[in-house]
């Protein structure tokens, strides 16, 4: 391995040190139940308690991808020790243009948008992607009804218990 790409497998390395940092974990974590279905939802994020989580996820891999887009990191060795980005665009791309104009950025997140698009085949890993987040979603959801169900029935057998004395 050329020095070069020791010095980019450092940095990716870097990279990996810093997603594992609590408060970015939590931040990732958050993003992942994140379920935006418009721009008014991004606006909810903004004004909310969670604007913070949301800003780390999405400025750290603007900022990871800037490192590949200036040479940094070469881009093979960056796509294949990471797949996160991909997720994150994907649960993005369909309102960067509303959320461009909304910010009057036309280049908010370019540097993600342009490694993703690079990419190869990346259309067709976008949309799995957005299939298994979907699957994902609908078991996160049915996970919590269930919870919300027990936590109900709990709730009436107590109360049944206090009906019989």
């Amino acid at each position: 391995m050329s020095k070069g790409k020791y010095k980019d497998a450092d940095l990716i390395l870097k990279l990996y040190d810093l997603r594992r940092e609590k408060t970015m974990r939590d931040a990732r974590s958050w993003f992942f139940t994140f379920n935006p279905k418009g721009k008014e939802d991004f606006i909810d994020v903004l004004t909310s308690d969670k604007s913070g989580l949301y800003r780390m996820v999405i400025s750290y891999w603007d900022m990871a991808c800037s490192l590949v887009n200036n040479g940094a990191i070469d881009p093979q060795m960056f796509n294949d020790a990471n797949g996160e980005h991909l997720f994150v665009y994907a649960k993005l791309e369909p309102f960067l243009p509303a959320l461009r104009e909304e910010m009057g950025n036309p280049n908010f997140l370019g540097h993600l948008e342009k490694v993703v698009k690079e990419c190869p085949d990346y259309e067709t890993k976008l949309a799995t992607i957005r299939e298994r987040m979907q699957k994902l979603i609908a078991l996160y959801q049915q996970r919590a009804a269930a919870q919300a169900a027990g936590a109900l029935a709990m709730g009436a057998a107590h109360d049944s218990r206090f009906d019989n004395r």
